[in-house]
């Protein structure tokens, strides 16, 4: 080959990646006029400017029959490579729907599954910007076996590298269990979707009529199904803020989350944390008031926000370190654990575990919620999920009960009895069976019927249960507490306690995994 002829050559290869990049004109602006963007330009919203780095740019399918022979555009659909994410290697796959709208064929699925194991075997973050229409129906079982190689390679990856899935556009039947197998999922309101049978299925068999969005849009799976971890109203949101998770989030299992300079308190002293809670059980406050008084900068991440809201679990910085943080808020149902909440805190938990994210668990929990709907939802086995995910995590455990804490919900709250490595409680808590009113009814059943004043019988009854039982320095002269702490030295007392357990090191028994609740 002659130098003209390697420079004709090279000139050719530049025009047809040019291209590519382009894009179809028409597909472009079809994107666009709903909202959406094309797949380069949330590339380039994901990565650090300039980093990334394409594979398989060139791949076409080699499927025949319906017309496809004669449509073979290049990447198939989906473009799949890695770039720096703050200055970090990130593995990403995106669907084109220019191409195909999106849909999985054999060629398309082979390059999926090519950078999901060039992520595990680098040990760097996965993320998949999901906007394609499922499977290629031209192209049959094939298109189906594709998906079940994901579903393969999903679960393997699993607790050992970060796997985050975006919702940029519709997710339709088994497409939709892929990102349910992921760690985080994202979604954009008004134009990303997931189901298993779209809104004409449900009509065709059940008589329902119903939107996409309200089937399965983003609000729908952020407050009621709890699908989606976060919702956001466009694309640059949320692309930003999967950048910022992923600064939160160590490269994968073997790796501790990377380190920032200690941010500044919101206040200094202290002492606001002294007047945000109420001292009366009974009067509700914002727990997240409370967390942004102890972590840097008042920030953090809030994990499924508008699902199960009497429980919070966030990310943040503690003295530069990130941590995960359980607590119960009392503004949403006096922040009782329920079947949907146990979930939540239980699958948050796991997570931390997996990537050595330590734990500090806020308690002010008057129990588990009673009723008849729970019980028969099954509360017991979804209660044990918490329950299971906290025994069996090795990562450094700090709880801190704030005011109270009764019954099976302490226990679970991640005691010191289950394993937490440090349990500090304020001034205002109270640890019990249950609250001195329900226990003392129970135990002084007999003297308060034979009274001849009983209600004023109780109330003497009720003021010595609290006195001899649970008064506020009761569990730390058992041992159950570790100290008991002025709130304002709150943040002081968790950053000494994290950096004296940082290089904690726990082994479970051998075994080939454990068989949790369901």
């Amino acid at each position: 080959m002659t130098e003209n002829d390697a420079a004709s050559r090279a000139a050719e290869l530049t025009a047809i990646r040019d291209e590519i990049v382009l894009g179809n004109t028409r597909g472009t602006e079809q994107q666009h006029s709903k909202g959406k963007l094309t797949v380069r330009e949330r590339l380039a919203l994901l990565f650090d400017e300039g980093t990334f780095q394409e594979v398989e740019t060139l791949r076409r399918h080699r499927a025949t029959g319906f017309g496809l022979e004669g449509r073979r555009p290049h990447t198939d659909g989906v473009v799949t490579g890695w770039g720096l994410v703050e200055g970090r290697t990130v593995f990403v796959y995106a669907h084109d729907f220019r191409i195909f709208g999106g849909s999985l064929g054999e060629a398309h699925a082979t390059k999926i599954h090519k950078i999901m194991d060039m992520a595990l075997a680098a040990g760097a973050p996965l993320v998949s910007l999901n906007d394609g229409a499922g499977a290629r129906i031209q192209e049959g079982v094939q298109a189906l076996a594709g998906y079940g190689g994901i579903f393969a390679r999903n679960t393997k990856a699993s607790g050992v590298i970060p796997q985050i899935s975006v919702m940029l556009g519709p997710c339709a039947g088994g497409a939709a269990y892929s990102p349910a197998l992921t760690d985080f999922v994202f979604m954009v309101r008004d134009t990303s979707q997931m189901f298993i049978t779209g809104p004409d299925v449900v009509r065709a068999v059940t008589g329902e009529e119903i939107s996409q969005n309200g089937l399965g849009g983003a609000d729908v799976h952020a407050e009621t199904s709890g699908v989606a971890h976060f919702a956001y109203d466009d694309e640059e949101t949320c692309l930003a803020e999967v950048r910022f998770l992923l600064s939160m989030l160590p490269d994968n299992n073997r790796q501790t989350p990377p380190t920032f300079p200690a941010g500044a308190p919101a206040d200094p002293t202290g002492a606001t944390l002294q007047s945000l809670v109420p001292a009366d059980g009974t009067r509700p406050y914002d727990m997240r008031a409370v967390i942004e008084q102890l972590v840097d900068d008042g920030e953090h991440m809030e994990v499924h926000e508008r699902w199960a809201l009497s429980i919070i679990c966030t990310l943040a910085r503690l003295d530069g370190h990130v941590v995960g943080i359980v607590a119960n808020q009392p503004r949403a149902l006096a922040g009782v654990l329920d079947i949907h909440s146990s979930e939540k805190a239980a699958r948050f938990v796991q997570f931390c575990d997996a990537f050595n994210i330590p734990l500090i668990t806020l308690v002010d929990v008057p129990g588990f919620l009673p009723g008849v709907g729970q019980e028969h939802g099954g509360i017991i086995r979804h209660g044990a999920k918490l329950l299971y995910a906290y025994c069996n995590a090795t990562v450094p455990r700090i709880s801190l009960i704030l005011r109270k804490a009764y019954g099976g919900a302490y226990i679970v709250m991640d005691s010191r009895s289950i394993g937490a490595d440090l349990a500090y409680a304020w001034p205002t808590n109270e640890i019990a069976v249950m609250g001195a009113e329900g226990a003392a009814n129970v135990v002084f059943r007999r003297e308060i019927q034979e009274a001849a004043d009983p209600e004023a019988t109780r109330a003497e009854l009720v003021k010595a249960y609290k006195t001899e039982l649970m008064h506020p320095y009761y569990a730390a002269e058992r041992g159950l507490v570790d100290d008991v702490i002025d709130p304002a030295e709150t943040r002081t007392a968790l950053i000494a306690g994290l950096a004296m357990l940082r290089r904690k090191h726990q082994s479970l028994p051998l075994r080939k995994h454990g068989n949790p609740p369901t």
